[in-house]
């Protein structure tokens, strides 16, 4: 009986071995047969398309499709450094918001620096420290002169009104003639300084008949309000800021003598290695300054505590200027080119600049 117990046995475990066996092959074999497929498609799109009788893609194809919110945004690795001044319209922009975003989603983040000036603002870009920013006519003309590598890349409307000679309420100083022997303070190598080139033309006088005194805007008003100078050629809103604060009279404003544009400026590599954010940049500008034109009270109460300046000489300021951003033209080139001349004829500059060097072709 033992016997035929353990044959029993014997029985039921071999069939058990044969039945794993068996198993094992099948799954052998499918695993060959998938396999075989992977192989047979790996030249084609990870993704399968659907087939035309199924109506939808097939679970394969689904779970490699990414979401929409899944969907990567452009990498942010790069960045464009902004240089600004107090007021002009890159500080309107940066003040109204919305520039970060537009440049984030083509991958460029913004770093922000203030100037007193434009003369101090290019020097940061003859060093390569900022790619792109604003300033007046005289600037960039002395950059060029220097070696910086600018490239002009538009420019707002002329803003005549936008920059003055002030004398002191009570200061004896009536007309152009009065100015001979008398010290003036600018900013030097700013768009005022042609200002006064013109102005003092215009009264038959020579550069040398006056004491120039270079001071930046704070400097200057400092000096203007202690006696120490006799007259300050600014701009808006240091102008309307000084005016209104010390009831200083105005000697005379651009109207007639120049046309007080703003460039928008970057380096030759900028423009070259960087148009997609040129563009957007410029574009963020015309519409912000679109906005401006038609809210010159907003914008006061925009700017007021971001340059500690009163709403008043904020709103005078704005009303002197113009807004929107043009291309540069073959008469805007020449415009540029008669100040660089009338610079060179003073000895302002070592030496003749030619504008089209600065045009990217």
């Amino acid at each position: 009986m033992k016997s035929t117990n353990r044959i029993s046995n014997k029985g039921v475990r071999g069939a058990i071995a044969l039945a794993l066996v068996v198993a094992l092959m099948l799954l052998t074999a499918c695993g060959s047969n998938n396999n075989s497929n992977n192989e047979g498609s790996s030249g084609s799109s990870t993704i399968t398309s659907a087939s035309p009788s199924s109506g939808s893609a097939s679970p394969s194809a689904e779970a490699a499709r990414p979401s929409a919110a899944e969907t990567p945004s452009a990498e942010v690795n790069k960045t464009v450094r902004i240089g600004y001044q107090k007021y002009a319209s890159i500080n309107i922009l940066k003040e109204k918001g919305g520039l970060e975003e537009k440049l984030k989603e083509i991958g460029y983040k913004v770093e922000w620096t203030q100037f007193p000036g434009g003369p101090q603002l290019l020097e940061a870009v003859n060093v390569g420290s900022i790619d792109f920013g604003n300033v007046g006519e005289a600037p960039p003309i002395f950059a060029q002169a220097a070696g910086t590598p600018l490239i002009y890349l538009g420019h707002s409307p002329a803003s005549p009104k936008a920059e003055a000679i002030l004398v002191p309420e009570n200061s004896p100083i009536k007309t152009g003639a009065d100015l001979k022997g008398k010290k003036v303070a600018l900013n030097k190598g700013s768009n005022v300084h042609y200002l006064l080139v013109k102005y003092l033309e215009k009264e038959g006088l020579k550069y040398s008949d006056i004491e120039v005194v270079f001071l930046p805007p704070a400097d200057a008003r400092a000096a203007f309000e202690s006696g120490n100078v006799d007259a300050w050629v600014i701009w808006e809103p240091f102008y309307s800021a000084a005016q209104l604060a010390t009831k200083a009279r105005v000697l005379a404003d651009g109207e007639g003598l120049v046309d007080n544009y703003e460039y928008y400026l970057t380096t030759r590599t900028f423009a070259e290695n960087d148009k997609a954010a040129i563009d957007v940049l410029l574009q963020q500008l015309n519409e912000s300054d679109a906005w401006a034109k038609e809210n010159l009270p907003d914008v006061a109460k925009l700017l007021a505590p971001a340059l500690g300046l009163d709403i008043p000489s904020l709103e005078q300021a704005l009303s002197h200027r113009g807004f929107g951003v043009e291309p540069i033209t073959e008469d805007i080139i020449a415009a540029q080119q008669k100040i660089a001349d009338a610079f060179l004829e003073l000895k302002l500059i070592p030496a003749a600049i030619n504008i089209n060097d600065a045009i990217l072709k």
